[in-house]
Parts: C-alpha cells; sequence; structure tokens
C-alpha cells in the first residue's frame, strides 16, 4: 500500500472524497502487518478519533481493495481481514490466536496443475495453518 500522503493525491483524481476520517485509517494501514479486520481497523480508529462510523471504514477498505492497495485475506475464520502488502505473498494462520503473518514462497510453479480440464490457473494462494511459536508454548488447556 502506498504511504498515506499518495493515497491522499490518488483518491481525488479517483472521484472520492479524502477526509480527516479516511487520512487516519490510511494511517492506520500503512505498513500495518496485523492484517486487521474491519471490526478491529473501527475499533482502532475510534481510540483515536471517536465518532468515526464502521460504515466509513467499510468503504474505506472497499474503496482501497479496489484501487488495488489492499489485498483481502479471507483464510476462512471469521471476518476477512485486509493486508497492505500487496506484494505476491501467502500466509500462515494460528488456529488458536487467529494472527495471521505473511510468507514468501519461492516456485510456485509446481503448484499448478498440469492440465484439469482446460483450466488454467492465473494465481495460487496458499495458506499455511498450525499455531504460532507463542501459542505453541502454551501449556494445553
Amino acid at each position: 500500500m502506498r504511504p498515506p500522503e499518495e493515497l491522499t493525491t490518488a483518491f481525488r483524481p479517483a472521484g472520492l472524497k479524502v477526509t480527516p476520517q479516511r487520512q487516519l485509517l490510511f494511517r492506520l494501514l500503512h505498513a500495518n502487518q496485523s492484517h486487521p479486520s474491519a471490526d478491529a481497523l473501527f475499533h482502532a480508529a475510534s481510540e483515536v478519533m471517536p465518532g468515526i462510523s464502521l460504515r466509513t471504514v467499510y468503504q474505506t477498505l472497499n474503496d482501497l481493495t479496489a484501487m488495488g492497495e489492499l489485498q483481502v485475506v479471507a483464510v476462512g475464520s471469521g471476518s476477512s481481514r485486509f493486508d497492505p502488502n500487496v506484494d505476491d505473498h501467502h500466509h500462515t494462520v494460528c488456529e488458536d490466536c487467529g494472527e495471521i503473518r505473511d510468507v514468501y514462497l519461492g516456485d510456485l510453479a509446481t503448484l499448478f496443475p498440469d492440465d484439469v480440464e482446460g483450466f488454467a490457473p492465473t494465481r495460487t494462494s496458499v495458506v499455511f495453518r498450525g499455531r504460532c511459536s507463542r501459542c505453541a508454548t502454551k501449556p494445553d488447556a
């Protein structure tokens, strides 16, 4: 995701309003590695700017996704999460705490099927599930 100042400049030509609330969301998302959900982002923004609406958060996330500034990470466990890292990468997901982390893999061409009834894959999304180092060291409940 581009820096907040560049997003402000990019929103206007796209016909999108640049408000203080959106600028706050740009700052909260920039280089954010926690892959926040809309609700988590809303709570963080509310601490800085009480009165920000959840609708504004969702609309801004949708606009940034449509502009290619965010990736939606749907890992099948609850709400969609948002990733400002739009590089070609994949994810690990902790099945205990839900932490999502970026992971880079080499030689993904070996994962593409050779021929599945004429299917031609255009991209691959890999999600590794398990326990993060913090949860792995906790005693089982």
